[in-house]
């Protein structure tokens, strides 16, 4: 069986992750890790019998290695635990599902240790894609894209010539908010941006699919994992999510992924690859569907979407501040602390105020991080 870790183990992926294996004989879980949430990563501790359980918040270890005292499970916590883990020896594959830049660190390790990489963390690679992936190919590392719309392009791209590509097409449903006018999602609440019309996803996922800012970042991943120039690479809204992602090739052919909109299918496909087997996932019912339709993004509407775009061309550490930013941002507007289109006036506003740093280091890149919470959070007084 393989052997894995789950970094973010209490979260919409993790937790999927978890449903899959509990339903499956092809995995040992050897570790799992929480931010915050103890009293659910006890609960899976206790199902799941890992050797290892790490909590981020080092103040909650003392309570977490109190309610496991009875079992044979070794407590860690902070940034060294999870380094400690994901670079165990026993270990076959990490599957990264924490949000935000902490998956950032654990992923370069976990790379150096020789692990494969199942992707879910889309900050790793927005942030860090430079050093990520030539850093992947110098250990013989294997990333594994657990994000639907990359998985998609991932299997398109199964036993093609990458030479042969002419363009990425990104599906995008559009989120809550899709069918709105501008006037009308200025004064939209957190609540109503929740209600994702086809997934179901953690809250900042969730959020950021409203904004576009999503699909942006997916942008930004898609250009590192795939080796693909910007300007090869599409963003189509496709409300009805069955269509995950699409690749054109020079001879104008195009090999599009379908599939009901389950994140479980991705996730079983990353931590079975190469093999398929037989799981309890809907099947798609071509009869039961009415029409597939695309459009273009609208940037004025969502301008977050065209932010990350400029982030990139810009390259350097400006994902870094773009993404930073976002993730304070979307933290206050989950809590009615500021606007919907707050969200991108103060990502445009740190992006210009920081000066860029060219070919960063690991180091600048998580010095900026910082630099850019700190800022948005005396911006926003939070």
């Amino acid at each position: 069986m393989k052997k894995i870790v789950i970094l973010g183990s209490t979260g919409s992926v993790g937790t999927q992750a978890l449903d899959i294996i509990r339903s499956s004989n092809r995995f040992d879980v050897f570790g799992l890790t929480c931010n915050t949430s103890v009293d659910k990563l006890i609960e899976q501790a206790l199902e799941f019998q890992p050797k290892f359980v790490v909590v981020f918040d080092e103040s909650m270890k003392k309570s977490l290695k109190i309610a496991l005292s009875h079992v044979d499970i070794k407590v860690l916590s902070g940034m060294e635990g999870m380094l400690e883990v994901v670079s165990h020896p026993d270990v076959d594959i990490v599957l990264t599902s924490v949000v935000g830049n902490i998956g950032l660190v654990p992923t370069v390790e976990a790379i150096k240790a020789k692990k494969t990489i199942a992707l879910a963390n889309k900050e790793t690679l927005v942030t860090a894609g430079e050093i990520i992936m030539p850093l992947a190919a110098k250990y013989g590392v294997k990333i594994l894209p657990v994000d639907s719309e990359h998985s998609a392009i991932f299997q398109c791209l199964s036993g093609e010539n990458p030479t042969a590509v002419d363009k990425l097409i990104l599906t995008a449903s559009g989120g809550a908010f899709r069918d709105f006018t501008k006037s009308e999602i200025i004064d939209k609440k957190a609540i109503e941006a929740l209600k994702h019309p086809n997934w179901t996803m953690g809250r900042k996922i969730t959020i950021d699919s409203a904004t576009l800012m999503n699909k942006g970042l997916e942008f930004i991943e898609a250009h590192w994992l795939f080796k693909v120039p910007a300007d090869h690479i599409e963003v189509l809204v496709h409300p009805q999510s069955i269509i995950h992602s699409m690749v054109q090739f020079k001879d104008h052919s195009i090999i599009a992924q379908l599939g009901v909109p389950d994140m479980r299918v991705p996730i079983i496909y990353a931590l079975d690859y190469p093999e398929r087997y037989s799981n309890d996932v809907k099947s798609l019912n071509f009869n039961e569907i009415a029409s597939l339709t695309f459009e273009k993004p609208d940037y004025d509407r969502f301008p977050c979407l065209k932010i990350a775009m400029d982030a990139l061309e810009l390259g350097g550490v400006m994902p870094t501040v773009m993404n930073a930013a976002n993730e304070i941002l979307v933290e206050a507007y989950l809590k009615d602390r500021i606007k919907f289109y707050d969200i991108s006036e103060h990502i445009g506003n740190a992006m210009k105020t920081f000066k860029n740093i060219n070919e960063p280091t690991l180091e600048d890149i998580l010095e900026t991080d910082l630099w850019t919470r700190r800022y948005i959070r005396s911006l926003i007084k939070m």
